[in-house]
């Protein structure tokens, strides 16, 4: 069986960052905010929750998808919290929103959350849990989309790069020459990292090349 374990310490022994600065408490939908509120009004938000992270078919009709984007769930858990330039903003947004609640969100951080995952890089399959995350729901609601938009990417581009390692062999060198054709910088980053995983030797991209 592969291996179901216990993440987040790792992250916070290493003192893990996002690659990208886009990747912060902000960048999540406004749904799940006006969710966490319901949990904070109804006096639920520190209730114990279990969130499973799970995919129902497998790309390109293939028969197995390759996890990745753990590392950077990781590090987007570890340096999880509000500024006070996202609190101003938020206000603005949710205008009867009490105070105390924008209090609430500037506490937050994710010292109570529990991660259970997958090694990054390991085979997986469709309807089984990636990630597990645990904690007080009123937290655990914020990271949702965060996380599906952080491995169903990553997790796309490493299972496309193994198919194509399996189509080339072991013995041919594989390298990844999408920079121009990226959706954006920060695609074009991940993209030379996460082909990386799916088994490709290098990049043409300099500063993925460069990046640690």
């Amino acid at each position: 069986g592969q291996k179901f374990t216990l993440a987040m310490a790792a992250a916070a022994a290493t003192n893990m960052r996002p690659t990208s600065n886009f990747l912060n408490a902000m960048l999540t939908d406004m749904y799940q905010i006006t969710m966490c509120y319901a949990h904070w009004r109804g006096g639920r938000h520190t209730e114990n929750s279990v969130f499973d992270y799970f995919f129902r078919k497998n790309p390109f009709q293939g028969e197995y998808t390759v996890f990745a984007g753990l590392s950077e769930v990781l590090a987007f858990l570890n340096t999880y919290h509000f500024t006070e330039e996202h609190i101003a903003f938020l206000r603005l947004q949710l205008v009867h929103a009490e105070d105390e609640f924008f209090e609430y969100l500037r506490s937050l951080n994710c010292s109570q959350v529990k991660v259970l995952a997958f090694q990054e890089g390991s085979i997986v399959f469709p309807r089984e849990p990636l990630i597990r995350i645990e904690g007080p729901i009123g937290i655990c609601q914020l990271l949702e989309t965060t996380i599906l938009s952080i491995i169903n990417f990553a997790s796309l581009v490493a299972t496309n790069a193994a198919r194509m390692r399996v189509a080339a062999g072991e013995d041919k060198a594989l390298l990844e020459f999408g920079l121009r054709r990226a959706q954006g910088p920060d695609g074009a980053m991940s993209a030379s990292r996460y082909t990386y995983v799916g088994g490709f030797d290098g990049t043409s991209n300099v500063l993925a090349g460069e990046d640690k």
